[in-house]
């Protein structure tokens, strides 16, 4: 197979302890250098990120951003970089990971078998345990919620296949799609942004893949900081309503109802009662809508695909081994799963 032009992209945040793997493990993957570049876009490091970058890895090209624009904002300056040198493909690579020597063949080859494919996601393992799994595929609840899919499981040999979005962690792109589509959500500043590309990549007509072959270890922490709440609250609403047809989000509105509800307890008893609270209230200003109207007038625009069929890749349980308890394993779980299960076969728009 002939080799495309990829640019990868990093963004940088306070990279210092993650970037001198990363960037040794991609000085020695095997994808011609003359159509290979790397990007790295430091989002107002506090350390010494930038200098790092300078002294020690001249030969990646850096954007330094002067105030936190967010990992959304951060990898669109990438994005727009590729579009601009005519690149053929964009590589999401997030600072703490480490690759596999052909990583970057592998998922080129998987891309380049369908023109229709518009988004490869490489086999994410866990760095710390490399024998198991970070994600083969992210899973996306019909209400917004997402996850990745296979987390902590075991290693298996697999072979390529679709899945519903693909983590931001480490993924290929092409330009074409992106052109089409439209960039990372900047409103989304982090979190759920690569939930939202992958669903407009299927409603746009695009196929979105596993690339087994491809391997990449990723330093993974299920964060602990509570500011993360928000904005995973907050952009889980942005996704569904900006995504689904008026209809479906009528039809679900009950659910989403008892949903939000039970997450203002959960809330309140886990002590990020008021970033739930932030996020609801998000909802409350025009502005908000202003932006979630402009924004769905796009993507309905662009979209071929119906609800009916890009429905029957979402899940009605949330899976992930980081956020299990029992009330979402005996209540939560088996209530919401059953509801979904009737009520996506409603769904014929």
């Amino acid at each position: 197979m002939s080799s495309k032009k990829v640019l990868i992209v990093i963004a940088v945040h306070n990279g210092t302890d993650f970037l001198g793997d990363c960037l040794s493990s991609l000085a020695k993957i095997n994808y011609p250098q003359e159509d290979l570049t790397i990007l790295a876009v430091d989002d107002c490091s506090t350390d010494n990120s930038v200098e790092y970058l300078k002294t020690t890895w001249p030969q990646v090209e850096l954007i330094i951003n002067q105030t936190n624009l967010g990992f959304a904002v951060s990898n669109n300056l990438g994005f727009q970089y590729a579009l601009d040198h005519n690149f053929a493909y964009v590589y999401m690579l997030n600072q703490d990971t480490v690759v596999e020597p052909d990583f970057l063949f592998k998922a080129v080859a998987l891309a380049e078998s369908d023109s229709r494919i518009g988004a490869v996601q490489s086999k994410l393992m866990l760095f710390a345990d490399p024998n198991k799994i970070n994600s083969i595929g992210n899973e996306i609840h019909f209400l917004g919620f997402a996850f990745a899919g296979g987390y902590q499981s075991a290693d298996q040999n697999l072979a390529a296949k679709e899945i519903t979005y693909p983590s931001g962690a480490a993924v290929l792109l092409k330009t074409s799609a992106l052109k089409q589509i439209g960039f990372l959500n900047p409103d989304f500043f982090m979190y759920h942004e690569d939930t939202d590309l992958g669903w407009r990549l299927w409603l746009a007509g695009w196929r979105v893949m596993l690339s087994p072959d491809s391997v990449v270890y990723h330093k993974y922490e299920f964060s602990r900081s509570i500011k993360k709440y928000y904005y995973m609250e907050r952009n889980r609403y942005l996704i569904i309503f900006q995504n689904y047809k008026i209809a479906t989000l009528i039809l679900l509105a009950p659910a989403l109802a008892v949903m939000d509800t039970a997450m203002i307890f959960y809330s309140f008893l886990n002590g990020w009662h008021r970033q739930e609270l932030r996020a609801i209230n998000y909802l409350f200003s025009p502005l908000a809508w202003q932006k979630i109207y402009h924004t769905r007038r796009a993507v309905q625009a662009s979209r071929c695909v119906k609800d009916r069929e890009i429905v029957k890749r979402f899940v009605g349980r949330i899976d992930f081994q980081d956020i299990q308890n029992p009330l979402l394993e005996y209540l939560v779980n088996p209530v919401f799963d059953f509801y979904w299960k009737i009520i996506r076969h409603i769904i014929f728009w």
